[in-house]
């Protein structure tokens, strides 16, 4: 479902053409974040898809992220038109929500790609190689540091060609500051030292994911060009591995692991693929491979591994895999692709209220969510907890073959779950078994090491939100808790928050 070049300027490059939500059909959610989501949509004039990042401004603002939705945007403006990145055809906004309309990435993201096809042949691993030295190049070039490079942020569009995506944390202008605020960043602590004074916490921030952050980022120092090239070193060792260099059961000893280069390879890895990522991932940034070149990283391009690869026409080449995959029988070209999406005639423009209770009803479907009979025995769960000692004590009786009631401190446990915990919008999730019980409390626990990690605290101001499906909050006086559950049971989560909480208080 394409558009002319002559449809699109029609509306790009006419000023007074205001774009408003209206202007497109929301179709499903794709993406998510902690205060945004990624809708496929339709232009209403032109029929062609887009995906509309829709983020909200009272959370920004609750978050204090407003450096880092500008930072994106300026980015996506510097970037647009080059090849390996998304393009940015409009931003607007309404009273409660900013709009980006981005390419449409038709193919998911690279690790979605090493997911489906299940192992990358070296001729693939090559091409998605220089396709992203190519980028970082052009990035490189724009004094843009990325600072996040990994898989996800990777995506590929309808040729399987890579779009660098996610520049909220990028650096730019080169400036030799962090350039962003100590609120903006993610914490290298553990859990475990959730309740350290801010001064502690900021010494140990750092802006990135876990697997892919450079040493001197985790250290404090300046992030530079070279913090890219060592993320590139991890996305290329996971592209041949199958998982990332440094793996850990929390991000602590991950951290560890980086600060004290602990690399291994496993026994049948290219040994001209070690020998590049070997110098790519070096502790001293001014000694990795590539950092002392002149753009283009020339040293890297004339490694042996890269060799025979043409700079010049990676971008009009088909990736090998395509052909491979196809003539080995691994998959058939339905399975390389993702699912293809047809917009429903119904579809009105816009995205009110009524909009987003369909989108969000639509997924909630999808993903197999409980039925309204379930949600109800939920509540009436809460609602006839015992109020004897002796009945409470008859619950709790039968709760002990619950390998989760020792956590719940001689209470009812009346739901639990896992969920991923962030303590913001950068913040590296952690899995975590969540329990609501009465008293009440709300225990989150480390289910590999089996430790209590805290709870969050309950007063009469506390107030549960469902984002989506998926994503959640849990708003106290004083901080606001972000869940995720991938099941898609966040409604089921809020209303039991919810009636938990009328009972206590209203009652």
């Amino acid at each position: 479902m394409g558009t002319s070049a002559e449809g699109e300027n029609k509306y790009a490059g006419n000023t007074r053409a205001r774009r408003s939500a209206n202007d497109f059909m929301f179709g499903k959610l794709i993406g998510e974040g902690s205060f945004s989501v990624v809708y496929l949509a339709k232009d209403v004039h032109t029929s062609k898809e887009w995906a509309v990042k829709v983020c909200e401004k009272r959370q920004i603002i609750r978050e204090r992220k407003q450096e880092y939705v500008k930072r994106e945007r300026e980015a996506l403006n510097r970037l647009s038109g080059l090849p390996g990145f998304l393009n940015l055809f409009c931003t607007f906004q309404d009273s409660s929500k900013l709009y980006f309309v981005m390419t449409f990435a038709k193919n998911g993201t690279l690790l979605q790609l090493m997911e489906r096809v299940k192992q990358l042949d070296m001729d693939c691993v090559r091409f998605y190689s220089a396709q992203i030295l190519h980028a970082i190049e052009q990035m490189h070039a724009n004094n843009i540091i990325h600072r996040d490079l990994k898989p996800e942020n990777i995506l590929l569009d309808d040729k399987f060609h890579i779009m660098i995506a996610d520049f909220g944390s990028s650096r730019i202008d080169g400036t030799t500051n962090d350039n962003v605020s100590s609120d903006e960043k993610e914490e290298s602590a553990s859990e475990s030292d959730e309740q350290s004074a801010p001064s502690q916490r900021k010494r140990r921030s750092f802006v990135g994911t876990a697997q892919y952050v450079s040493p001197e980022i985790l250290k404090g120092k300046d992030s530079t060009k070279a913090s890219d090239i060592w993320s590139f070193g991890c996305i290329l060792y996971q592209m041949i591995a199958g998982f990332p260099p440094f793996q850990g059961p929390n991000d602590y000893l991950i951290f560890q692991k980086i600060t004290k280069l602990e690399l291994t390879f496993p026994n049948d890895f290219d040994h001209i693929a070690a020998d590049l990522i070997v110098k790519l991932l070096v502790l001293n940034p001014q000694k990795r491979l590539g950092v002392k070149d002149k753009s283009p990283y020339d040293s890297i391009r004339n490694h042996k591994f890269l060799e025979g690869i043409d700079f010049l026409s990676i971008r009009k080449m088909s990736p090998p895999f395509l052909i491979s995959a196809l003539l080995s029988g691994e998959c058939t070209k339905e399975d390389s692709t993702l699912d293809v999406y047809d917009f429903p005639d119904n579809i009105k423009p816009g995205l009110d209220n009524e909009q987003i209770t369909r989108l969000l009803g639509q997924d909630w479907l999808k993903i197999g969510a409980p039925s309204t009979e379930s949600n109800s025995s939920l509540v009436d769960k809460i609602l006839k907890i015992p109020a004897s000692d002796e009945e409470k004590s008859s619950w709790l009786e039968e709760q002990k073959s619950d390998m989760w009631h020792s956590f719940a401190e001689g209470e009812l446990i009346l739901k639990k779950g896992f969920v991923n915990k962030r303590k913001g919008a950068l913040y590296v999730p952690r899995k975590r078994m969540l329990l609501l019980t009465t008293g009440p409390k709300l225990i989150y626990i480390d289910p590999v090491q089996m430790v209590k990690k805290g709870e969050i605290p309950w007063n009469e101001k506390l107030r549960a939100e469902a984002k989506n499906f998926k994503m959640f909050f849990v708003h106290t006086p004083h901080r606001t808790y972000y869940l995720e559950d991938s099941q898609g049971y966040a409604l089921k989560w809020c209303q039991a928050i919810q009636e938990m909480h009328d009972k206590v208080y209203k009652n």
